[in-house]
């Protein structure tokens, strides 16, 4: 098999023959069936599986502010975003290098668990507070208590435009500069 990824992303792949080293294309035949044609698909796409696994990022944020949290920290701490939980894909943290600990999630909830009379799911950030600031910020509409952290320590904020980016980027960064012990 020879897979080929260009620059932009796109994905190839051609499995060959390993006798006469001609194409094989039977398995991507719908119709084609048998217990060869089975094992030659399967393999190519648990092969491609661990490649995209290995190679890409996954495209789990769609919100335009969470692309530039996720583009802001990279480029200011050069993090990535850390998917940990195969059951909930649409959760990732960020983490400083220096000592592990957090200073942002990342999520897809739905909006009734954090407080939200509307139905569907919205992207939210959690990051960091001092617990003595706490009170006094949490506002209800632009701050809400930190979703599935802890609500002393965490505050919550959606990614849908009801807080301007700047101000989210100051937040991240006051977060990240409280996840130092």
């Amino acid at each position: 098999m020879a897979v080929t990824v260009t620059k932009k992303g796109e994905m190839a792949a051609e499995v060959f023959d390993s006798f006469s080293g001609e194409p094989y294309t039977l398995h991507r035949v719908l119709g084609a069936k048998g217990a060869l044609v089975g094992e030659i698909r399967e393999g190519c796409e648990s092969v491609i599986a661990r490649i995209v696994d290995a190679c890409f990022e996954p495209d789990v944020f769609k919100s335009h502010a969470a692309r530039r949290v996720i583009h802001y920290v990279a480029g200011k701490y050069r993090d990535e975003p850390q998917f940990l939980w195969k059951r909930f894909p649409g959760n990732a943290v960020f983490r400083r290098r220096d000592n592990a600990k957090w200073y942002a999630t990342l999520l897809t909830v739905q909006k009734r668990k954090i407080g939200i009379d509307e139905d569907g799911s919205v992207e939210i950030i959690d990051l960091r507070i001092k617990p003595e600031n706490r009170d006094a910020f949490i506002d209800g509409r632009k701050y809400l208590p930190g979703y599935h952290m802890n609500k002393r320590h965490w505050f919550t904020m959606c990614l849908n435009g009801s807080v301007p980016i700047k101000e989210i980027f100051r937040r991240i960064d006051e977060s990240y500069a409280l996840a130092v012990k």
